[in-house]
């Protein structure tokens, strides 16, 4: 079903409701692959409901339609000079479908952040305001145009990183920031995991601002091996005017001399190394099960011991506490090796890339103790009681 407006989506539920029929909320389709695979009766395709309907640069704040692209809303602020500061990810070409096929409902649906998530906040962080139409077939608002909204509870927050199992979103307001005038990316060659660990430490605990902070092994270089010489390399991006980010360059170099010589890489190689980063370009190509893993910065190179030991390739963002990790094929895609690591440093796995009846037969997101399952079902039946909207889209019977 395709609808045209909120109340076509309102109508499509509550038709659904009637005969018992589950629908899968979907945009374009490119983020299918996340998640458990569809369990649904019908797709409630959104991607008709496109349109930016408010924009105001001086308020930093803009208004779509759920299916509008998100390409189309950045090339829009772009010629603001303005820019969505959570860089939402693309992870299209990972998936094996298209690039810069994604929605802004999607976006928001699945908290897709990229590297600058470390300075700027996640997507949920941006999302200011919503229309949605819930399982019971009711149409319900939540926040407005101001990053303080006070009145009842913040419902963004709870949408965000909900994949479509508590609503499906028609409208929805984020927050827009003034774009750098200028980059430059810091580099290191050659650190092993340890030492680039403790390079982004202290770059992120200086004056310097850093908004980007990753490591890539010699195994994850992907098509950056040249540019690099097929050396590990740690990055640490700086933004802003062009005097601010030349002081800041200068500090940098002068912290992180002592892990070795120091270079840099001017705005355009920059933006495409970090855009590279951002999408897990390195991981585009092949078929391994893909692992999304967060813990503590300083404890990421315990768990790529673990998956360097299985015969895996990894690499680091957000300062170390994001790593990226591909494992060879396997019946469990890793799932053992991934969740066992992660036990002992702490953290959690999502596995973002693998066969359906792989995602059917493993947990995809991180299984939930009792308390939180029951929390997560009684969320769920508050927006959703009968299960219609994107089953077991998360976890099994939820």
């Amino acid at each position: 079903m395709r609808p045209r407006d909120t109340k076509d989506v309102e109508d499509a539920v509550v038709w659904a409701l009637a005969g018992s029929k589950t629908l899968e909320i979907a945009g374009q389709g490119t983020k299918r692959g996340i998640g458990r695979p569809n369990q649904s009766d019908i797709t409630l395709d959104l991607s008709g409901l496109t349109g930016v309907t408010l924009y105001e640069p001086e308020e930093l704040v803009l208004s779509a339609r759920a299916g509008t692209p998100i390409a189309e809303i950045e090339r829009l602020v772009a010629e603001k000079n303005q820019e969505l500061a959570f860089e939402p990810a693309d992870y299209g070409q990972l998936l094996g479908e298209r690039a810069g096929g994604g929605t802004i409902g999607g976006v928001l649906g699945t908290n897709l952040s990229g590297p600058r998530r470390i300075k700027a906040g996640a997507a949920r962080d941006h999302f200011l305001g919503v229309t949605a139409v819930s399982g019971r077939g009711e149409t319900f608002k939540s926040g407005g145009r101001v990053v303080k909204n006070v009145t009842g509870y913040d419902l963004c927050k709870l949408m965000a990183g909900s994949y479509g199992t508590l609503g499906a979103m028609t409208d929805v307001t984020i927050k827009t920031l003034p774009r750098a005038e200028t980059e430059t990316t810091v580099l290191l060659l050659g650190l092993d995991d340890t030492s680039a660990a403790r390079a982004m430490a202290e770059a992120m605990g200086s004056s310097c601002e850093v908004s980007g902070a990753a490591h890539l092994p010699s195994g994850a270089l992907g098509s950056l091996q040249g540019l690099f010489g097929g050396k590990p390399v740690t990055l640490l991006r700086l933004e802003g005017v062009a005097p601010s980010v030349s002081h800041r360059v200068s500090v940098l170099t002068a912290l992180l001399k002592t892990y070795g010589p120091v270079e840099t890489l001017a705005a355009e190689s920059s933006h495409m190394v970090w855009k590279a980063v951002r999408d897990v370009s390195p991981f585009v190509g092949d078929d391994r099960p893909v692992w999304r893993v967060s813990t503590a910065p300083m404890n990421g190179a315990a768990v790529a011991a673990s998956v360097a030991s299985a015969d895996g390739d990894y690499f680091f963002d957000w300062a170390g506490g994001l790593i990226w990790i591909a494992l060879p094929p396997s019946d469990d895609a890793g799932s053992a090796l991934v969740r066992g690591a992660v036990a002992r440093a702490g953290g959690h796995a999502t596995l973002i890339r693998a066969p359906a009846a792989i995602r059917a037969a493993v947990p995809v997101f991180d299984p939930q103790d009792l308390g939180v399952a029951a929390l997560t079902k009684r969320v769920k039946d508050s927006f959703d009681p009968k299960g219609i909207l994107n089953p077991g889209r998360m976890w099994a019977g939820v």
